[in-house]
Parts: C-alpha cells; structure tokens; sequence
C-alpha cells in the first residue's frame, strides 16, 4: 500500500502545483484553453489581475503579459519634409498593452519584439506624413510639439492607429534633429548667404544713415561758421567805430597830440627797413618832433 502511496502523493502534489498560476504585481494573465485564448459568456477575453488563480491542469496555459508601459527606442530613421529635404530624426514610443486578448492574437502569441517591429512601422508612417507636411524650420524651432502631438493622436484614433495590435500609445518624442551631410551642406551655404545678404543691407542702411548724419553735422557747422563770422564783422565794426570815435574825440580835444602820433607813424614807416635813405632840411617840419623843445 505505501508503494502505491507515494506516487499518488507525488502525482497529486503534481496536479495541484500545475493548477496553480501565480501573477506578480505589474503583469496580467489570459487563459489559454487548446491553444485558444479563453473567453466569458459575453465573448471577452478573460483577464486574470495580480494574485494567485487555478486553472485546469494539462488543458488550461496561462499566458502572462506585462501590463506596465514599454519603451519602443530604435535607430534614427530619415524623413522628407515638405521642401523634399531629408531629415535623421531619432525618436522614442512609450506604450502598454490595452487590449490583451488582441495584443495575444496579432503580435504572435504575445511577442514583444513583433509587437515592437509592427509598432515601429504604423510610428514611422506617422512621423513621415507628419514631417512630410512642415518644413524644416517649423520641424526643428516652431511645431515640434505639435508634431508630436499629432502623431500621438493619430496612433491612438487615427484609420490605421496601434489599436488593431491591443496596443495603446502613451507618448511620442523627438530626441534629435540632425540633418543629412549632403543637406546641412547645403543649408549651411544657404544660411550664410542669407545672413550675408541681411550684412550687406545692415551696412547699406549704415552708410545711408552715416551720410544723413555728416551732411546734417557739415550743415550746422557751416552755419555756426557763418553765424560766428556775421557776429565777429558786427563786433569787428562796432569795435572799430567805438575805436575811431575814441581817437576823434581824443584828436578833437588835443589837435597837437594828433599831429604827434601821426609824425611818430610816420616817423615809424619811414625807419622801417635799414636801407631807407631820405635827404632832408635839419630844420624841415617833418623833423619836428625830434627837434630840441624851446623854453
């Protein structure tokens, strides 16, 4: 009796352990019945939530899928804009399961890395009509966030979204720009005869301005020189007409004073240069002045 015993025990323990599916924290479970995934009477799938269930042993497989958010981070793919240029954009998916039972069916039997190809190719499509309609410079300094949200909205809701995979797409983003090397050539070579073009205007305007700046400084100057000359002649004449009536009221009052600076300016020209020579009377009037004063 006890050596049939035993393997009752073992083969009931057996069956008991096989009964039992255990689901961690994070993962969700559909039942598998033939190789068919197990629905209710409502024809929904069955999904077993975290915690230990029973299944029926030999008949009965579990498959258990993690329920948590996945990262679909490939390679940088190339992309055309609207202005037929070529664009590296590099770009990273976060998605989770949303329907199990379908995620089962059309990834293979809940294959990740399908689930990953099948989802990189609807993301591409995406990012490619998205990108397809901007250009460049929206792409990579105006309408990035809306980029990204519209390909996000359309894997969710669109005609050909990730849907059909039981998959929901959490967020789409773009990591990097980069452009192609034959493209940033000649981008760059476009960029710097814009930028050239834009100097050439900046120093034509400076010019303009500079020669406005130095005819309106040459006009004020010239008018503070004719008006600093107009004021010198007025001051000049008034000067000098204050000097004349000084001198004729001062010869008016004195006639012999008079008489004595003109002979000393007379005096002064003719002694001016060492070779004058003039032959003169002692006694002529001209030497008037210089003669010894009578008592």
């Amino acid at each position: 009796m006890r050596k049939f015993l035993v393997p009752v025990i073992i083969l009931v323990a057996a069956i008991v352990y096989s009964s039992v599916v255990v689901i961690n924290e994070g993962s969700r479970g559909i039942m598998l019945r033939f190789s068919k995934v197990l629905r209710d009477s409502d024809n929904k799938v069955s999904i077993y939530a975290p915690g230990i269930h029973f299944k029926i042993p030999f008949i009965d497989n579990v498959k258990i899928l993690d329920a948590r958010i996945q990262t679909l981070d490939g390679q940088a793919d190339r992309f055309v804009t609207v202005e037929k240029k070529d664009l590296l954009v590099d770009s990273y998916v976060k998605w989770r399961i949303s329907d199990f039972g379908r995620f089962y069916t059309s990834t293979g039997g809940g294959d990740y890395t399908y689930a990953d190809n099948l989802l990189r190719r609807k993301v591409n499509d995406r990012l490619r009509s998205e990108i397809g309609s901007r250009t460049i410079k929206d792409i990579v300094s105006g309408t990035r966030g809306e980029l990204m949200t519209g390909a996000l909205n359309a894997l969710n809701t669109g005609a050909d979204s990730s849907s059909d995979l039981g998959i929901q797409v959490v967020d789409v983003r773009v990591k990097q720009i980069n452009l192609p090397q034959e493209v940033s050539s000649s981008i760059y070579q476009r960029m710097r005869a814009e930028r050239d073009a834009v100097a050439r205007e900046h120093r034509s305007q400076g010019r303009e301005k500079s020669a406005f700046i130095q005819a309106d400084v040459d006009r004020k100057v010239t008018v503070i020189l004719a008006t600093a000359s107009k004021t010198a002649q007025e001051l000049r004449g008034s000067g000098d007409a204050t000097a004349a009536k000084v001198y004729a009221d001062a010869f008016r009052n004195e006639p012999e004073f008079f008489s004595f600076v003109r002979s000393l300016k007379a005096y002064e020209k003719s002694f001016k240069n060492s070779g004058n020579m003039m032959i003169l009377k002692p006694g002529s009037d001209f030497f008037r002045y210089m003669q010894t004063p009578e008592n």
